[in-house]
């Protein structure tokens, strides 16, 4: 007998990350890859770390860098993030902010927290492909959130339980979500609010893309909006994730989770059973970096970002052909293209690669039912000015070339 023939059932719902099979393209120099949700390295604050790192490894400090922590966090991180999210009008303690290795492994502990096999999860379509991955190991059936969308909350418990099971949690990113690059206004954030009361459930809050605005009107985020509602954090359903990964750096793997304390709580013995704790090197050098110069190079970021991001819409404009659209975001990393009925991205990306030299994310993987697939999701934060036009330029002949079959 192999000893495949032992893996739990919950394995038969993991499946390779598209994304990540696609970053192995970034080794390729002849490629241009509009495909990870990659931040530019050349902006990473390398200087900051290399000094933070040196004081936490330093003679005074390096007793407590270098060992066991507790599974909560740093508390001067966390204490930190206490005053990051009062300036977006998030009130909450100290006991009230778990740190993680990076908001995915956030997302995996909120899936095991809530869905037993054959629950429901509400998710956006599509929605983050790292948020299915880390929720499919739970076997759950997935729902759609639109906030547009006028179902009862009657209607969305009885499918569930059809399906066997319980709606447990809405999970969206409601700024630049990941992968269309679209913003929820106050309305729809307040409409999602209202329909989970309705529900009795969870509001997942990916923040992962939060401070990355551009152009346009900031909204608070839906824990703000439900805090000011209710008054007190503790009565608050929505659980906010937050990282460092694309405003300092990713590879240090810090993300934090702000919630009710009884969601902390029980967070924290599964980090307790998973590995104990983040990281404390990485946790005491993202702290020093952020109380330094987080806002100042969250800013340099903006500008970069934005910038290539008008570069991007400026020569999609130029270059695409009649029958595509895309979005036109204000802030995060993606643009999302809309192919012409009956097109496949995956097969768009096939020509692509071995026609133009190009790379990006096919659609269907961000839909959890495979659907959609005349999409594509396009990045524009690593590239520059040059090299973007140049890569949508090919997308466009390949385009063609793909169409005029």
């Amino acid at each position: 007998m192999s000893v495949t023939e032992l893996f739990a059932t919950r394995t038969e719902g993991m499946h390779a990350s598209e994304i990540r099979e696609l970053l192995k393209l970034l080794d390729q120099p002849e490629i241009i890859s509009f495909a990870g949700g990659i931040p530019d390295p050349a902006l990473f604050p390398r200087v900051e770390f290399a000094e933070a790192l040196a004081w936490a490894t330093s003679d005074t400090e390096a007793a407590q860098s270098l060992q066991y922590a507790p599974s909560e966090g740093y508390t001067p991180l966390r204490e930190w993030i206490v005053r990051y999210m009062a300036t977006l009008g998030v009130s909450c303690a100290v006991d009230n902010v778990l740190i993680t290795a990076g908001s995915q492994q956030a997302l995996d502990y909120l899936g095991k927290l809530f869905l037993d096999p054959k629950d429901t999860a509400l998710v956006g379509w599509p929605t983050y492909l790292g948020a299915l991955g880390a929720f499919n190991a739970y076997q759950p059936v997935y729902g759609r959130i639109d906030p547009r969308a006028n179902r009862s909350a009657e209607e969305i418990t009885q499918k569930a339980a059809s399906r066997g099971g319980r709606v447990k949690f809405a999970y969206l990113s409601a700024d630049f979500a990941n992968p269309t690059g679209l913003t929820f206004d106050r309305a729809e954030r307040e409409a999602i609010l209202a329909k989970a009361d309705a529900l009795d459930i969870a509001v997942i809050e990916d923040g992962a893309y939060q401070a990355l605005r551009y152009s346009g009107t900031a909204y608070p985020p839906m824990l703000a909006l439900e805090q000011a509602r209710k008054g007190d954090m503790e009565a608050c359903r929505t659980i906010y994730c937050g990282s460092f990964s694309k405003t300092l750096a990713p590879g240090l793997r810090v993300g934090w989770v702000v919630a009710a304390k009884p969601v902390i709580q029980q967070m924290v013995l599964m980090k307790q059973a998973a590995d104990l704790q983040t990281a404390t090197l990485n946790q005491m050098a993202v702290a020093r970096v952020a109380e330094a110069v987080f806002d100042s190079h969250v800013e340099k970021l903006r500008e970069v970002y934005g910038h290539r991001l008008n570069a991007m819409l400026a020569s999609l404009g130029h270059h695409m052909p009649e029958g595509v659209d895309w979005t036109r975001p204000e802030g995060g990393m993606f643009v999302w293209m809309h192919l012409p009925e009956g097109m496949d991205g995956a097969e768009l990306l096939a020509q692509a690669l071995r026609t133009q030299k190009i790379a990006f994310v096919p659609g269907g993987a961000f839909f959890a039912d495979g659907s959609n697939r005349n999409t594509i999701r396009l990045n524009f934060s690593l590239l520059d000015d040059k090299t973007i036009d140049e890569g949508i330029r090919r997308l466009g002949e390949a385009l063609r070339a793909e169409m005029a079959k």
